[in-house]
């Protein structure tokens, strides 16, 4: 091994998936430094970055666990195929008897929330940070006793210039409305919540936010319940807010604009109905124009009552998912410039395959694998002691544990 030079290996190691590598960086204390310089974590990203993937992270619930699927992303527009490989990736099992909920996803990292079963003493709300590519994940400060209910929520943003992560907790008082608001960095040497303003009491609606250039969007209600966009800048931490009049749904970015698509069951002809998107695009965000796009699917293959929106390629080609009662599972690529559809079902194990119709599935279209050592911890971690701190103690979550 020492007849090949350094820039031979980082040019072969940059070429390996990302489970590889934290593999293979426990082997060699010479290989562990090079995976954690910047120039290898950025040359890594700049190659994946040209291969984005389809990520699917399925929550199965009687095991208490959510597991992570990937398969390649169609590029030719004129494939003839019809199934998409899905490969097992890893598995993340929280504690028998508790709850852990989606939070969002944001650069390649998803946040859970974790609750304990209603036997256990309440510890707060925790929150676990997850790098599905590389197995790794990060236990945050719990945010305190008393501030968690049905009706806060939290979400996951990143800030492109400084590169950090930021998780917005939004707490929900005994009125419904006009909880406090936390903030939470990544990365830092000690992690803690920090107490910031919002302008406007709102709770947040239950659909996914997303982020997209900083900017964290997530649909709320005022006190009038009427629904808002509200946009949360992650690097000053400042909230603004967009009225509208489109039929709110799921929030997507569509070629780095925000936009608001619904699927809806429409009639076609002859009694027949189709599933039919109607989609919202921010033009200008100072004047808060959209633009206004409605496209009618005609295929045989989902309905209207099992379609779900994963999101949009960078290409613009608006990515769905759809499960059947025979335990079939298809993702489908609309492309709106050539009113062209291609669906894909879901190939793997068997095992693998009806996992996907079983349990809730939340798919990310254009997932980028990515090291993110400097966010995450270095090192898989199957058991979390409890960490005495008199400012933020760290939650004692008894094992969680990581499989591939």
């Amino acid at each position: 091994m020492s007849s090949i030079s350094n820039d031979l290996l980082v040019e072969i190691f940059s070429r390996l998936p990302a489970k590889s590598i934290r593999r293979f960086r426990c082997l060699s204390k010479l290989w562990c430094f090079m995976y954690h310089r910047p120039y290898f974590t950025e040359l890594f990203l700049t190659r994946y970055s040209a291969r984005p993937r389809l990520l699917f992270a399925v929550h199965e619930y009687q095991k208490s666990e959510w597991g992570f699927y990937s398969s390649c992303q169609p590029q030719n527009q004129n494939d003839k195929s019809s199934s998409l490989v899905v490969q097992r990736g890893f598995r993340l099992k929280f504690p028998e008897d508790t709850w852990s909920y989606f939070c969002g996803y944001a650069s390649g990292l998803i946040c859970f929330r974790h609750a304990s079963s209603p036997s256990e003493k309440d510890e707060g709300t925790v929150h676990v940070i997850c790098n599905p590519s590389t197995g790794q994940y990060e236990i945050l400060p719990k945010v305190g006793r008393g501030r968690d209910s049905n009706n806060s929520r939290s979400f996951l943003g990143f800030d492109p210039i400084d590169k950090q992560f930021k998780v917005l907790f939004v707490g929900a008082d005994s009125s419904f409305y006009g909880g406090d608001f936390g903030i939470l960095t990544l990365g830092t040497e000690k992690m803690s919540w920090r107490t910031i303003q919002c302008p406007l009491t709102h709770k947040p609606s239950p659909l996914k936010g997303i982020c997209i250039d900083g900017v964290l969007y997530y649909i709320a209600y005022d006190e009038t319940h009427h629904k808002k966009i509200v946009c949360f800048d992650v690097r000053s931490e400042i909230f603004n807010f967009i009225d509208n009049e489109c039929e709110l749904s799921q929030l997507i970015n569509y070629k780095g604009k925000l936009g608001v698509i619904k699927v809806f069951n429409a009639d076609v002809s002859n009694g027949r109905r189709a599933p039919e998107l109607r989609m919202w695009v921010l033009e200008d965000v100072e004047k808060q124009e959209w633009s206004k796009h409605y496209y009618t699917l005609m295929v045989d293959r989902f309905s209207y009552n099992n379609v779900s929106v994963v999101g949009v390629t960078a290409t613009g080609e608006i990515v769905l998912s759809s499960y059947t009662t025979r335990e079939a599972f298809y993702v489908f690529y609309y492309n709106p410039e050539r009113n062209n559809l291609q669906s894909f079902e879901i190939q793997g194990k068997h095992e693998e395959g009806s996992a996907f119709c079983r349990n809730s599935v939340y798919a990310f279209a254009d997932h980028v694998e990515d090291l993110k050592f400097n966010v995450m911890k270095t090192t898989s971690i199957s058991s979390v002691a409890h960490q005495k701190s008199s400012l933020n103690p760290r939650p004692h979550l008894k094992k969680i544990t990581i499989t591939s």
